[in-house]
């Protein structure tokens, strides 16, 4: 056993003590605490026939990127990304995965406020599903939005196991004719490895979110072999094709593992519509820039015949920017028009959301003061000086309006992700927010009213691996 795994199943053990045996026997731990525990015990997944279905195997598989670009990626249904997952608004959704890996896996609904069981995190919310045996995850497909699904083991996204799941609406606040999923996401071309935090090295620092520039020294990002769109290396750019009078709507996901991405399209703004799958006042700019977990959607007015570049530039990275291409119907362009580099670009003052969370006016029932830090020399990213497993849950209770203010003493930017709920960030709901480096700080707020352990964490695949992560736990 890993000294990483001997501590995921020390944090385990820590979490059932005095939990029952059939919570255990049913892989949620807190399906049914006994009178003497402290959780509040959770809400129950939905039961009864599901309206929606999907398999899910995850497996070893060779990707070929290019002629020259392959690598052996642990896939889903053995597609990257994996393949696309559409529910209406309501349904209850059933989702059965075969682990077909050489070690246990799981998978997390990044942004759906599902019950705990079915939040798949590992030795929180259930065990790894043993390696030839299947899990079934069941949830109402609520709120809509576009969101994705990934494997929270290890370091496992960053092997491939990620695809994007979007909940249509019922009634969708925007007008559009034709709409595309753009998957951004960083490519390893080997089985990825823990990075230190500790030391000293090359490349860019300091702060993020949208408008900022964020970074990592020396062993804090991969050297990846290259940026994708929808599995695409640059070299072979996915393209959209779009006829002229249209309104096309794109939904873009950051499903990377460690990268700040800057997003642009050549000749046409983008009008963003929705933030992390929440509807957002309309707002117009030529670029965004969005941390690992985060999603926008935008539409764009298909006014300006030709054949355009979308580009998705690495804000703390000097691998070539990812790219797609926009084509209009009729177009005999052959060479792409380039984004300009001038323009407004999207902060998070900007968003402002259609529907404001209830229940957060006023003073906050309970509040942390949490800051942010790398370990040095010991290779730990910290909250409050603590590395998960061995941390402090936060305790919460239900009805409670908790308030959450983060100073990032790192010159690094952390993408922070809060699992089983929104929050409302300024004046936008969101469920991951960027917090730039260098004393960067944010505040989010939030009501407690999805019972269970909730992680909390960094979305950076590498500095949750080394420990920012934190359980927020409810208590009777």
């Amino acid at each position: 056993m890993t000294e990483q795994s001997s501590l995921a199943r020390r944090r385990f053990l820590q979490l059932v003590s005095g939990i029952g045996v059939s919570a255990l026997a049913g892989c949620s731990l807190f399906d049914g605490p006994d009178s003497t525990d402290p959780t509040a015990t959770p809400r129950p997944a939905p039961s009864g026939p599901a309206d929606a279905t999907a398999t899910l195997r995850a497996a070893s598989r060779t990707v070929q990127l290019s002629q020259k670009e392959s690598t052996e990626n642990w896939l889903y249904n053995g597609a990257f990304p994996g393949p696309e997952i559409r529910v209406a608004e309501g349904n209850v959704f059933e989702a059965t995965v075969t682990n077909e890996l050489p070690e246990g896996t799981t998978i997390h609904w990044h942004g759906i406020p599902v019950a705990n069981a079915m939040d798949g995190v590992p030795n929180v919310t259930q065990q790894p599903v043993d390696p030839g045996r299947s899990f079934t995850y069941t949830f109402r497909a609520e709120p809509p939005g576009t969101y994705f699904f990934h494997s929270h083991v290890g370091l496992q996204l960053d092997r491939g196991l990620l695809a994007p799941l979007i909940i249509e609406e019922s009634d969708p606040h925007v007008e559009y004719d034709r709409e595309y999923t753009v998957v951004v996401d960083d490519f390893l071309d080997r089985a990825p490895q823990p990075l230190s935090s500790g030391g000293s090295g090359g490349g860019p620092m300091g702060g993020g979110g949208p408008g900022g520039r964020g970074g990592m020294m020396g062993g804090r990002r991969p050297p990846y072999a290259g940026l994708l769109i929808n599995g695409h290396l640059p070299a072979d750019p996915q393209r959209f094709d779009v006829q002229e009078g249209e309104r096309i709507r794109f939904r873009f996901i950051n499903a990377s593992s460690a990268t700040l991405f800057r997003v642009q399209l050549g000749g046409h703004p983008m009008t963003i519509t929705h933030a992390d799958g929440r509807p957002v006042e309309p707002v117009t700019a030529n670029s965004f820039s969005f941390g690992s977990g985060e999603r926008y959607d935008a539409i764009v007015e298909a006014t300006n015949p030709g054949t355009w570049e979308m580009r998705a530039t690495a804000v703390d990275g000097n691998e070539p920017p990812a790219k797609a291409i926009i084509a209009y119907d009729g177009s005999t362009s052959a060479t792409p028009t380039a984004p300009s580099k001038s323009g407004s670009q999207l902060s998070y003052d900007d968003l402002v959301a259609v529907s404001p969370l209830d229940g957060i006016d006023g003073n906050p029932d309970r509040t942390f003061d949490l800051t942010l830090s790398a370990g040095g020399q010991s290779g730990e990213w910290l909250i409050d000086g603590q590395a998960y497993p061995d941390a402090d849950s936060l305790h919460i209770r239900e009805g409670e309006h908790v308030r959450v203010s983060m100073t990032n003493r790192s010159p690094v930017i952390h993408p922070m992700h809060l699992h089983g709920h929104f929050f409302q960030v300024k004046n936008a709901v969101k469920d991951t927010v960027v917090v730039p480096g260098h004393m960067g700080q944010v505040t989010f707020d939030f009501v407690a009213d999805n019972p269970g352990s909730w992680l909390f964490h960094c979305h950076n695949l590498y500095h949750l691996e080394a420990g920012m992560a934190r359980v927020v736990q409810y208590v009777k």
